[in-house]
């Protein structure tokens, strides 16, 4: 009887190491696995982007804030912009760190960055589409 309660007692041994080590793989993958791009973050909230549509053309704003929101920015607005004749596309720093523009601009592909602060909660930054849309980036 001795020798089945052992190999009882070893079979759950093997069953709690088990679970242990699956446990401590799958936190090593969250902690160290790849990043989901959902999960952007800059410091400490998620960046909060308004899309502006200034290129004349219909749905680019909605196609750039979907590209967005693909790479993890929290758009807040999608609208038109007060014209319609934006040249240029560019993004607009809306605080005094630079750092959140900057990291909206490099997703999109690099269009040039303006800093124009406000005290809004809107947005942190936003984003003017010009009618040389096809040179940002939004898509794979």
């Amino acid at each position: 009887m001795a020798r089945r309660s052992a190999r009882g007692s070893r079979l759950w041994l093997s069953l709690l190491a088990l679970v242990v080590l699956a446990l401590a793989a799958s936190a090593a993958w969250s902690l160290f696995g790849p990043r989901n791009r959902a999960a952007r973050r800059s410091g400490r909230h998620v960046v909060r982007v308004q899309v502006l549509n200034g290129s004349g053309e219909p749905g680019v704003g909605t196609r750039v804030a979907a590209w967005l929101r693909e790479g993890g920015f929290q758009v807040t607005d999608v609208r038109n912009a007060d014209r319609t004749d934006y040249f240029a596309s560019f993004v607009v720093a809306r605080r005094a760190d630079l750092s959140l523009a900057a990291e909206v601009a490099h997703y999109l592909g690099g269009p040039p960055l303006v800093r124009q602060e406000w005290s809004s909660e809107l947005a942190d930054v936003s984003v003017l589409v010009g009618s040389d849309r096809s040179r940002l980036v939004i898509q794979p």
